[in-house]
C-alpha cells in the first residue's frame, strides 16, 4: 500500500521519522511530504495558500498512479480532505491524526499570530493544556529546533470542495487530545467544527490519549494505529 503522510503546521516530512519505520517494515510504500513553503526556515512563503498545499498532495497521489491512503496530522487533516475531494476515486482511506475534515468555506485557523506572510511557531502558552500533554522539555526543544514558519494563507484561506464523492471515502480519526466519546458528543450537538464528519459514510474512531503531536510523544503507538487502519 502507498501511504502519503501530510504534516501539520510548522513541520516538514522529517516530522514523521519516528512513525515511518514500522510502516515500511510492514511492506508499505511511505511518502512523507514537505509542503510548499516548508522546505526551509528561509523559504519564500508569500502567495502560498491552502490550495497550493492541497495541490501538492494531489500531485503526490497522481505520481503514485494507484489508490493510496492519506494520513493528515492537525491542519494536514484539512489538506488531505481537500485532496480527497479532488481525487475521491484514488483514496482508499483518509486517516486524521488529532484532526478531521474541514468543510466548505471554513478556515483552518485565522487566529494564530502572524508576521507578514508567515506564522512562526507561537509560544507554548498560546496552546491549550490538552495540546501539550506528554510534550516534555526535550521534545519541546526538538520541536523548536525543527519548526518552520507556516505560510499564512494556508491557515486563513477558505476550504473549497466540489465532489461529494469524498463522502464515500472511509475515514479513521485518531483521537489524541479528545476522546472518541467527546467527538461523538460534539457531532450529536451539531458543532460546526466536526459537522463534515457526519456526512462521511464510514468513520471509525481510535483512542490514542496524548497531546496534539503523537508523532513525537507516542510514535510507535501512532504507527500501530495507522497500520491497523490501513489493514482494514
Amino acid at each position: 500500500m502507498d501511504i502519503i503522510l501530510v504534516p501539520g503546521f510548522w513541520l516538514d516530512a522529517s516530522s514523521w521519522d519516528g512513525v515511518t519505520p514500522p510502516l515500511t517494515a510492514a511492506g508499505h510504500h511511505v511518502h512523507p511530504l514537505t509542503l510548499p513553503g516548508l522546505e526551509a526556515k528561509d523559504a519564500p512563503r508569500a502567495g502560498i495558500g491552502l490550495r497550493q498545499h492541497i495541490d501538492a498532495v494531489v500531485a503526490a497521489i497522481d505520481a503514485v498512479d494507484r489508490p493510496v491512503v492519506l494520513v493528515g496530522h492537525s491542519a494536514g487533516g484539512a489538506i488531505i480532505y481537500g485532496a480527497t475531494d479532488q481525487r475521491p476515486n484514488h483514496v482508499l482511506r483518509a486517516i486524521y491524526v488529532d484532526s478531521g475534515p474541514l468543510g466548505e468555506g471554513a478556515v483552518i485557523n485565522d487566529e494564530l499570530p502572524a508576521v507578514g506572510d508567515e506564522i512562526p511557531l507561537p509560544p507554548w502558552d498560546v496552546f491549550d493544556a490538552e495540546d501539550l500533554v506528554d510534550l516534555d522539555d526535550d521534545i519541546r526543544q526538538d520541536f523548536i529546533r525543527r519548526a518552520i514558519p507556516q505560510p499564512l494563507g494556508v491557515a486563513t484561506d477558505p476550504q473549497r470542495l466540489v465532489d461529494e464523492g469524498r463522502f464515500r471515502v472511509p475515514a479513521t480519526v485518531i483521537c489524541c487530545e479528545f476522546t472518541p466519546e467527546q467527538l461523538r458528543h460534539w457531532m450529536d450537538a451539531g458543532d460546526p467544527n466536526v459537522a463534515e464528519l457526519t456526512h462521511i459514510h464510514s468513520v471509525e474512531y481510535v483512542d490514542l490519549p496524548t497531546g496534539h503531536w503523537p508523532q513525537f510523544t507516542r510514535p510507535a503507538d501512532l504507527s500501530a494505529a495507522i497500520l491497523a487502519a490501513v489493514e482494514r
